[in-house]
């Protein structure tokens, strides 16, 4: 345990997170910040090597404290169970440590935006597969202290907007998980919660809308703006961290009063 010093300025010093789809957008906000607070961070990424390794190096680079990396880039398809699992084992090799902290950021929407009905099968199992088997966590996290599962929603599920239907859906059984899985880890002192942004200004939620969408979800914030990468990662911040310990089983709606 690290002492009170360093606990308030490094809340997350030499724990170890794994955070999926941490190349771009949201996860790589999560993965930075996480970074900041004292983490060792694996950027877990599909298929944006470029994008994974320069954060690693960034990340690194800005690292005065540490002559060991304290970030790496690390490929895996998150919905291939083997990969996962092959995510967990070289992230506990490189940092020499149990995994404390996943959070789980990689999720696929459909930019066509079809109705339920007009979903072809395989659009439907894909973002199922790639946004609901997040399972890996709740075997290999550090039991004791400190460990927590951080899986990201969506506000869309309180939303119900037409258009969003795998993907809504997809996003509640993320939400149901993250209620069951924290009472399955009892005595483990792992908590399990769910982070559900609303409208983020990332490349995953511009794909496809136009002009017009765009300005009608604004107004319908009451904050009357898009919400930011950071937004998330602040919040997911203090899940991660000791203050957060007593927030398990919760789902908390990030969104500016998008969705209340």
């Amino acid at each position: 345990m690290a002492s009170s010093s360093s606990s308030s300025s490094l809340p997350l010093k030499d724990r170890v997170a794994i955070v999926t789809g941490a190349s771009r957008g949201i996860g790589r906000a999560i993965a930075t910040h996480l970074h900041s607070l004292g983490a060792k961070v694996a950027i877990n990424y599909a298929s944006s090597s470029n994008q994974a390794d320069l954060l690693a190096s960034e990340l690194n680079a800005s690292d005065s404290s540490s002559s060991e990396p304290r970030a790496m880039a690390v490929q895996a398809d998150v919905s291939d169970p083997d990969q996962v699992k092959l995510l967990f084992d070289k992230s506990e090799q490189s940092f020499g440590s149990q995994i404390h902290i996943l959070v789980n950021c990689a999720g696929v929407l459909d930019p066509k935006y079809p109705p339920i009905a007009n979903t072809t099968l395989e659009d439907w199992d894909k973002t199922f597969n790639v946004n609901t088997r997040g399972r890996e966590a709740a075997n290999r996290l550090v039991r004791g202290g400190g460990g927590r599962i951080i899986l990201i929603g969506t506000s869309l599920v309180g939303a119900n907007l037409a258009g969003y239907g795998s993907y809504t859906a997809s996003k509640a059984a993320i939400e149901a998980m993250a209620k069951i899985v924290a009472k399955e880890l009892k005595g483990t002192k792992i908590t399990a919660n769910c982070v559900a942004p609303g409208p983020v200004a990332t490349e995953l939620f511009f794909a496809g809308k136009s002009e017009e969408t765009l300005n009608r979800l604004v107004d319908a914030c009451p904050l009357g703006r898009l919400g930011e990468p950071k937004d998330v990662a602040q919040l997911v911040g203090f899940l991660a961290s000791d203050a957060g310990e007593w927030i398990n089983g919760q789902v908390v709606r990030a969104n500016g009063g998008f969705v209340v």
